[in-house]
């Protein structure tokens, strides 16, 4: 529902159109309404015809202006901020339930007055004015007012570099907490794609896989299903994305299904999206057209804080076991290719920035602190080792790259702290 923006909006014009009917019903029946009797201890509205049919083309008017003029300029100013942001990132505002929400208010008060508008009668008419719902439609118009004042400044914030990174860091924090586990798993058995192959019939990039059905039918025709595709690759049409142990009939059909392929990535069982998008915000950062070497420094704060949270979990192997035995194995995100997809791009586009360099040995170093297992550490070294180099390479101030050589003698004593 999230990526739908036209469906949370649509769902609050609807309940508007249904509240204006409600109340204009209310009136008609005489449940509730306007007490002609005694017109002192009426709080509502209490005009006639002719002043109901102008406020209320009045409230709605003015709110589908207001929300036509809101959201062209709240485009024009993502489009500015996606220059240095990235034009992915705008995803993160389509998702935004509030901004969602906000678009149904305007819409849905222009609804309802229009709604109420059309039962009101004059004289001539055989005279009828549901003041129930012309109440309504003015605490609907003073809601508005309100949301639109909430609105600039959540527009204002949330185009905020920080803002959006801490957005995509909760995302990637989620993505972990799923995708992690607080006890060991299986272990992988050596690759050997072999056996029947099964093609994709289009192409396109793999969003989600429903790997407990694919290892249901696995375990009932007593075969082995080896993927060769993961959540977030681009699959050529006709790329055989998986083997088969043995020949099954339907098993072309059982593996597509399973199989959800779209034309963009996206980050429902992928823990590498949120860490590209947050790489993007840094390279484009360290652009020459930017050069903002402060917000690449945060976000390899953030991307520590994903290894820290990492550092008592384990990863997936990618095998799904039924009854004991490995009925499905395929690929999946490890350690080595999560710090090669957080660090690698960085360190290429920061070659020239000591405050970047020193800043991810401190990150690398905290991270080696936390971390107890070898084989981990050992791929900490291993990104220390090339920022070093980089730094070596392209970092000509003596002071600076004795600094970065400091920082990097700091990493090995964490590193044997953590060991």
């Amino acid at each position: 529902m999230g990526d739908l923006f036209w469906l949370r909006p649509a769902l609050v014009v609807l309940g508007c159109i249904l509240l204006a009917h409600f109340g204009v019903w209310l009136e008609m029946a005489h449940v509730a309404g306007y007490d002609a009797s005694s017109p002192d201890q009426n709080w509502g509205y209490s005009g006639g015809a002719e002043g109901a049919r102008a406020l209320l083309s009045a409230i709605a008017s003015s709110n589908i202006g207001v929300a036509g003029t809101t959201f062209s300029i709240t485009i024009a100013a993502l489009t500015l901020a996606s220059g240095q942001m990235g034009p992915r990132l705008l995803r993160n505002f389509i998702r935004d339930a509030r901004n969602q929400t906000v678009l149904g208010i305007f819409l849905g008060t222009f609804a309802y007055a229009l709604m109420v508008l059309r039962t009101v009668r004059t004289v001539e008419e055989s005279p009828f004015v549901p003041h129930l719902a012309i109440t309504g439609a003015i605490v609907l118009a003073l809601v508005a007012v309100g949301t639109l004042v909430w609105f600039v400044h959540h527009i204002a914030t949330s185009i905020n570099i920080e803002t959006v990174v801490d957005a995509v860091q909760r995302d990637l924090c989620e993505a972990i907490a799923i995708h992690t586990r607080d006890e060991p798993v299986a272990v992988r058995p050596p690759e050997a794609p072999a056996g029947t192959a099964v093609a994709a019939t289009g192409g396109g990039y793999i969003q989600a896989m429903d790997t407990d059905a694919l290892a249901d039918w696995a375990r009932e025709h007593r075969v082995t299903v080896t993927l060769r595709v993961r959540p977030g690759d681009y699959v050529p049409s006709g790329y055989p994305v998986a083997f088969l142990s043995a020949q099954v009939e339907g098993a072309e059909a059982a593996i597509l299904d399973a199989v959800t392929l779209g034309r963009r990535p996206a980050a429902i069982q992928d823990p590498e999206y949120s860490v590209r998008q947050l790489v993007e915000i840094a390279v484009r950062a360290l652009s020459p057209g930017i050069n903002d070497p402060f917000t690449a420094g945060s976000v390899v704060d953030h991307l520590g804080d994903a290894l820290c949270r990492i550092a008592p979990r384990h990863l997936p192997t990618g095998v799904v076991l039924r009854e004991g035995r490995a009925v499905l194995v395929h690929p999946v995100t490890d350690y080595d290719g999560l710090c090669d997809a957080m660090f690698h791009m960085i360190r290429q586009n920061a070659a020239g920035s000591v405050h970047v360099l020193g800043r991810m040995l401190d990150v690398l170093a905290r991270v080696a602190e936390v971390e107890r297992l070898k084989d981990r550490t050992a791929e900490l070294s291993r990104h220390a080792d090339l920022v070093i180099a980089a730094a070596r390479r392209d970092v000509a101030d003596p002071s600076d790259l004795a600094d970065l050589e400091d920082r990097h003698r700091r990493f090995y004593d964490a590193a044997a702290v953590g060991a």
